[in-house]
Formats: C-alpha cells, structure tokens, sequence
C-alpha cells in the first residue's frame, strides 16, 4: 500500500474513505493520505461522491474537517466490528447514527423514484452527510457480509471481497499480497533467520 496518494480498491466510497490513513492498524506508520478541505474535495469528486469539485462553495474550516474526521473514525471501528463478526462499538455506533439522523436532515428526497436522499454536494459538511448516507446503504445492503479487512500487517484496509468463494484477503495483491509471499518465501529459504 502506497503511502502518498489516495487508492480506491474499497469497491465502496465509504470504505475508500476510511482507507484514507496508511497503515491504519500501526501506529507508528499511521499516515493521513488526504489533507485540508481542497485535497477532501479533490477525493470527493475521484471517489465519485461528488460530480465535481465546487466552484466557490461554502467556506469551509477546521470544524468540518473535524467533523468529516470523526465520522471516519466512527466508520473505523465500526467496520473493524463487522470484519470480526461482533457489535459495533456503543460510541461509534451512536456516532454513526446521529451523522445519519443530520444527513438526512439536510438531504432532500427526489419527487421521482427510485427515492434515495440527495445530499448537497458543496462542502465538506455536504460530504460528510453524503458519506453517511452512503454507509447506511452499506451496511443496510448484502454489501455488509462482503467487507473484508486486509491481512497484511499493519495495513487495516477495508475492501469488499466480491470473489465468488469469498476468500480474498490482501487490499491489494500486488502491495499486501506481494509482501507476504516475499515473506514466506524469505522464511523457506532461510530457516534459520528469525522471521
């Protein structure tokens, strides 16, 4: 896993969005791959939540970045929940409905089916609403029985697993993937080195 630009191998927005920290599961390497309310609102439009990016939007500051922070840290552990088959975390999960309940306070519904809440998309407030919404579809849908986490040490990615037989583990065969067959390798031609 590269550690200067944003991947999109979640298969889903929200969880390219918690994919945003590099090693998420190791503190000491732990590093923030999208930064300030530009670099949010360049990953909004990539990760296909927005259509583009504002054209002078709605000032934007530390509160909203806060905001989308802590709904991305709500997100972490719930998701890190479902990929060990246990309930969410009380905090986090009050975290994640009440980022639902104001979402859906500011999105409209269309007078047109299919009905889905339509979210501004301006700011990073309007980001964090529309992530919101998109993790309610998520985690409401038969995408939530897919999220996998990688299993390579250290990284925590979240990706959904749409292999026929469910058995993908790595966020990306060539990065996690490669470093453990490097590993194995390593082990069964020197033995005797500590692993």
């Amino acid at each position: 896993m590269s550690e200067k630009q944003p991947s999109f191998i979640g298969g889903h927005p929200v969880l390219d969005f918690v994919n945003t920290v590099a090693w998420r599961t190791d503190p000491a390497r732990r590093v923030e791959r999208v930064s300030g309310t530009e670099g949010w609102l360049r990953w909004a439009v990539t990760a296909e939540v927005f259509p583009s990016v504002p054209d002078g939007g709605l000032p934007t500051g530390d509160a909203e970045v806060s905001g989308l922070l802590e709904l991305r840290g709500a997100l972490e552990a719930v998701l890190d929940a479902v990929t060990d088959g246990q309930p969410p975390p009380a905090p986090a999960w009050r975290a994640l409905r009440l980022a639902l309940l104001r979402a859906r306070e500011a999105a409209a519904l269309p007078p047109e089916l299919p009905l889905r809440w339509e979210p501004g998309t301006r700011d990073l407030t309007d980001l964090r609403h529309a992530l919101a919404l998109r993790a309610e579809e998520l985690l409401a849908g038969p995408g939530a029985s897919r999220v996998r986490r990688c299993a390579g040490p250290g990284c925590g990615w979240f990706f959904l697993d749409r292999t026929r037989a469910g058995t993908r583990r790595w966020c990306s065969s060539g990065d996690c993937g490669n470093r453990d067959r490097a590993r194995r390798h390593y082990a069964r031609t020197h033995p005797t080195a500590p692993h």
